[in-house]
């Protein structure tokens, strides 16, 4: 099989079947062979540069109710947070001062005209404190196709909207089937997000109770089919005041979760050598080398945490969630050491 794995990775466009044998390979030997390919691409394409984009965590409120989430709306013992335009501008302008040139503001879904006004005025003081040298990337779930614009107006760059699954049926085993959790209405929201100007990555969780192997080729098949700018996903890591945490005994073993993820990265990575992935965080729950690993596998971008410490312990997405109890100076400080390892040596 080693020979035909190393035929497929050569070719230009991959095959649903393609897919799902290399997603299928469990030999370490036969996954270096598509990590070792990814990378090269990444090194090719990106050079050896890795970005690094500080992750602003702006609130934990949520409108939504999803299964696998632990600040979902129906989680009352969920500390609720909500970081005021002086603390998330400080954390912007401490990520410049850095050196880094891009940050992510991510919130729980809310949809409110005070919400939307506050993302527009945060961006504009952003862009000033900063002589527009900072680059930023939203992350709050579905809004309005006028907001969108608004907001694109105001001087974001990019819009990080995960689709979860791009199965309708799996994605309402992990969403309620309501016109809130609407998984038409998300497709449409990717779509008015590239209406509205922005670059567009979305993203999927790796080893969801009842995923399947061929559940994960489609996913990959939908980021390039829509011709998507980058990505961010990783491993399904359980949270235990969730609906979805009774089905773990339906879970694969968490270093498979690990290895399916790294196997996601550099399949995507050969499929759209163009784009950024990011090493998410979340690798680095199931190995303390997660996000190493995930450059390693063709991904080019991480994103340390700077919100402040006080605050982003409640943002209590799945349990053992790392760097939650790091100070900000900490958590710079390691993800540089990520940026500046001569990866092309093996890290």
């Amino acid at each position: 099989m080693t020979s035909e794995i190393k035929k497929i990775i050569e070719k230009p466009e991959l095959s649903r079947d393609e897919i799902i044998m290399l997603l299928s390979v469990d030999s370490e030997a036969e996954s270096q062979l598509i990590f070792e390919k990814a990378f090269a691409i990444k090194n090719h394409i990106h050079g050896s540069k890795i970005y690094l984009r500080g992750l602003i965590e702006l609130t934990n409120k949520c409108l939504k109710n999803c299964y696998y989430c632990g600040i979902r709306s129906g989680n009352k013992n969920a500390t609720r947070y909500e970081l005021s335009e002086k603390e998330a501008l400080q954390a912007a302008v401490l990520a410049w001062e850095q050196g880094f040139g891009s940050i992510v503001i991510q919130s729980g879904e809310l949809k409110s005209e005070v919400f939307a006004s506050k993302i527009e005025r945060l961006l504009q003081q952003i862009h000033h404190k900063t002589n527009n040298e900072l680059s930023v990337t939203l992350s709050c779930g579905e809004q309005t196709l006028d907001t969108y614009k608004r907001w694109v107006v105001a001087g974001a760059h990019r819009y990080l909207l995960r689709i979860e699954s791009s199965n309708e049926t799996l994605y309402y085993k992990i969403h309620p089937n309501d016109q809130m959790h609407d998984f038409q209405t998300r497709l449409q929201a990717l779509h008015d997000l590239r209406t509205a100007g922005f670059l567009v990555g979305t993203g999927v969780m790796i080893g969801l109770p009842e995923q399947t192997i061929a559940h994960l080729a489609d996913d990959l098949l939908f980021f390039k089919n829509f011709g998507v700018d980058m990505v961010g996903m990783g491993p399904y890591l359980e949270h235990h005041e969730t609906p979805l945490f009774e089905k773990n005994h339906l879970l694969w073993s968490e270093s498979t979760r690990f290895q399916k993820s790294l196997l996601m990265i550099a399949i995507l990575r050969i499929m759209m050598p163009h784009i950024n992935i990011a090493a998410s965080t979340a690798l680095e729950t199931l190995n303390p080398l997660g996000r190493q690993k995930g450059i390693l596998a063709g991904a080019n971008v991480i994103m340390p945490n700077v919100t402040p410490l006080e605050k982003k312990i409640n943002y209590d997405l799945y349990d053992k969630k790392p760097h939650l109890y790091n100070d900000t100076e900490k958590i710079v400080q390691a993800a540089k050491q990520i940026r500046d390892t001569n990866f092309l040596n093996g890290g």
